[in-house]
């Protein structure tokens, strides 16, 4: 059973609007894509969400981010628990702290994460420029100090003692179609890093190739995938908040997504798809929903949907 769960909350981006990217999405026809492959989908509604401004001393809008974290993992958990492999339609990036914390908590030391995304987001506190909490969620999964003091330091301790469970393993992240990736964060990519020079010159045939074999060596058992839809080239998605040129063209993006639904199908493949994110459709900067239909499209090549048909 699939599960789609709504995560309307868009405060630690850099633009307001996100919190629109579920109904957008659902709007795109995300439930009739899905069912049309012949799967079971459930659509578990939106999480609670407050979207009310609140700067204090610390992080940025920390305790609403913290208010949705707690229900929108726990909602995960849960969804985990029944068996499901849970959608969750974001919304900002860093919604991803939620779901990726859940499925550790589930699966254990044996999950890898395939972050797909233009950006990197492994700043702390202490690297950030824009402050924005969206850029850290893989800095707040691996268990990264905040490299500051005061009152942002005792924020950045209480939203990672929220994430239960082990911690990511850096060797068990692999970044793809990253392109916008700042110094601080460069050293910091232990796992495996895919960026558009590599794609341009290898190909998304070659590339993911390499990602599956990653994933095999790594010796993980579960895949949960976190796909910005800003790893897309803007001019196939104008609707988001962090929209940088030079991103996967739809054909890149789609043959991406097949490419990983056929390593997964393989008899003997030693890893299984648990979770996705779909994350910072912003419709207030799109154009007639192209973006979030672009992520339905996308959504259904991973789970199967081919030209003649369908891969299962």
């Amino acid at each position: 059973m699939i599960e789609i769960i709504g995560a309307p909350f868009d405060l630690c981006g850099m633009r307001l609007g996100s919190r629109l990217g579920p109904a957008a999405i659902r709007l795109a026809g995300i439930q009739d894509a899905l069912e049309n492959l012949g799967l079971a989908v459930v659509d578990g509604g939106d999480v609670e969400a407050c979207c009310e401004p609140c700067i204090g001393e610390g992080l940025r809008h920390f305790r609403p981010l913290m208010d949705v974290v707690r229900v929108l993992r726990s909602t995960v958990l849960s969804s985990l628990a029944k068996g499901n492999v849970p959608i969750i339609l974001g919304g900002e990036h860093t919604l991803a702290v939620a779901g990726v914390s859940a499925a550790l908590e589930t699966f254990g030391d044996g999950m890898a994460l395939l972050w797909i995304d233009a950006h990197a987001d492994i700043n702390t506190p202490g690297t950030s420029d824009s402050g924005n909490v969206h850029g850290m969620p893989l800095a707040a999964l691996t268990g990264m100090p905040s490299g500051v003091d005061g009152q942002t330091d005792v924020e950045w301790r209480e939203l990672q003692s929220v994430l239960e469970g082990p911690r990511l393993r850096a060797d068990r992240t692999a970044w793809y179609a990253i392109r916008d990736v700042d110094p601080h964060e460069r050293p910091r990519l232990k796992g495996l890093a895919i960026t558009m020079h590599d794609i341009d010159r290898h190909g998304v045939d070659a590339t993911v190739r390499q990602l599956d074999e990653w994933l095999r060596r790594s010796g993980a058992k579960h895949l949960w995938i976190s796909f910005d839809v800003d790893a897309l080239d803007p001019f196939l998605a104008p609707g988001t908040g962090t929209a940088v040129r030079g991103g996967l063209s739809y054909r890149e993006a789609h043959l991406c997504a097949e490419l990983i639904r056929e390593a997964i199908d393989l008899p003997g493949c030693p890893y299984k798809l648990v979770g996705v994110d779909l994350v910072e459709t912003n419709p207030l900067y799109d154009t007639l929903n192209e973006t979030a239909k672009m992520a339905v499209e996308w959504i259904a090549s991973l789970f199967g949907k081919t030209i003649l048909g369908h891969h299962r």
